[in-house]
């Protein structure tokens, strides 16, 4: 009578060790699928398209800026060389009219060029200007997003938090159940638990067992209630350890 009784014993420690491990699974499972973690995921992968798009602009934005420069450079080197040119006219230092004529009509191209190279900064500093909108835009999408990501990273920092206090409460009632069993019988139910998707044990109940909700032939199901106390026996569709 005493060995039925340690093995209704034993058996109810394995069922209550596969309710801890069946929460302890869902917790997991929980805790890999929070919606925060998929809704951070969308955040960073936003964040990494702007930060391309921005990337591009940024570098084609540096690109025209350096064209302007190059533009206003030259306009004010050619403005230089216009009024140079004045200053010796009205020097008073060239006495010869033809001179001074061809003078004249040097700054008047100077002055032409100095307009035309002018007038191509000004339409670059407009796609600049474009730009810059475009980027502004961008920078302040991104700091949204990257606020948003923050709010995110917070969130789910504090739901794990939460999840892994109730793990470690599991995970320590598990393993005092655990430590109860015969590490055969314990060998045995974590292979099944491998085979079977996380059920290592479960109650045989009528022929039906609990851990994949078949039946079982009735006289399988009857000489599994009649076995020997202690004995092991085996769901013959998921391998479980039945319990009956």
């Amino acid at each position: 009578m005493g060995a039925d009784v340690g093995s209704e014993v034993m058996f109810d420690t394995l069922l209550d060790l596969q309710e801890h491990d069946t929460t302890v699974d869902r917790l997991r499972h929980r805790r890999e699928t929070l919606e925060e973690r998929a809704a951070l995921r969308g955040a960073d992968t936003r964040l990494g398209e702007v930060d391309a798009r921005r990337s591009t602009l940024t570098s084609r934005r540096e690109e025209v800026a350096r064209e302007e420069q190059r533009f206003d450079d030259e306009a004010k080197s050619l403005e230089e060389r216009a009024a140079e040119v004045e200053r010796t006219m009205y020097s008073g230092e060239i006495a010869s009219p033809r001179e001074l004529q061809a003078m004249q009509a040097d700054v008047e191209q100077l002055r032409r060029h100095q307009r035309g190279i002018e007038d191509r900064e000004l339409a670059v500093m407009e796609q600049r200007e474009a730009l810059d909108t475009e980027v502004a835009k961008l920078d302040a999408e991104a700091g949204g997003l990257e606020s948003e990501a923050q709010q995110l990273r917070d969130t789910l920092a504090e739901a794990e938090a939460a999840i892994d206090a109730e793990l470690g409460t599991e995970t320590e009632a598990r393993d005092e159940l655990a430590a109860r069993l015969s590490t055969e019988l314990l060998d045995d139910y974590e292979r099944c638990r491998r085979r079977a998707r996380g059920v290592g044990a479960a109650r045989l109940v009528g022929g039906t067992c609990q851990g994949c909700h078949l039946s079982i032939p009735s006289t399988e199901a009857e000489r599994i209630r009649k076995g020997a106390s202690g004995a092991v026996a085996h769901c013959d569709n998921c391998g479980c350890i039945l319990v009956p």
